[in-house]
């Protein structure tokens, strides 16, 4: 079976938009982005935003989203042999409608890249998919919250994503 992404975790008024490149095998597994308990990406989260990783799953998108925060995959779906994304068979790579998301949403003001792989597939193929917009969007480059990322000390990630909290701010968890 072909891997493949889940419906973008998306608000009513997005301010930021972070994309990965497409699930890995736990988050297929548990229906989550980011299920990996190696993964991260909600250890950021909380860390910038206050949503507790120690949530259940549900509340942590809910409150992520309310927060101004949309979650997607570049990728609908692939071939791709394990978890990592140098595995991704470019040759099946089936993209998700990412311009349409965008363009549908005047209240992004900047699209986060959760690693090279998802800014590499979205520049190669989106950008001249969108509309013109009123004010242009920021682009992040981010290193993967990904485990196998670990070339990356944790506290170099996390400074570099610490650009984000400019952007959006999620509702306290209290």
């Amino acid at each position: 079976m072909r891997p493949r992404s889940f419906p973008p975790l998306l608000g009513s008024h997005p301010r930021l938009l972070i994309l990965g490149s497409l699930p890995g095998s736990a988050s297929l597994a548990a229906g989550q982005y980011y299920a990996h308990p190696r993964n991260l990406f909600w250890d950021f989260m909380e860390s910038l935003f206050g949503v507790a990783r120690a949530l259940p799953y549900a509340q942590r998108c809910a409150l992520l989203t309310q927060g101004g925060v949309a979650v997607w995959d570049v990728v609908q779906e692939a071939t791709r042999p394990g978890s990592l994304d140098a595995a991704i068979q470019l040759a099946t790579l089936r993209y998700n409608d990412v311009a349409q998301l965008i363009d549908t949403h005047p209240s992004l003001e900047a699209i986060a890249f959760n690693g090279a792989t998802a800014q590499r597939l979205f520049a190669q193929r989106i950008p001249p998919r969108l509309a013109p917009r009123a004010q242009p969007l920021t682009y992040l480059a981010l290193p993967s919250t990904s485990p196998a990322n670990a070339s990356i000390a944790r506290a170099t990630k996390l400074a570099a994503w610490q650009r984000l909290t400019w952007r959006a701010a999620p509702a306290a968890t209290a």
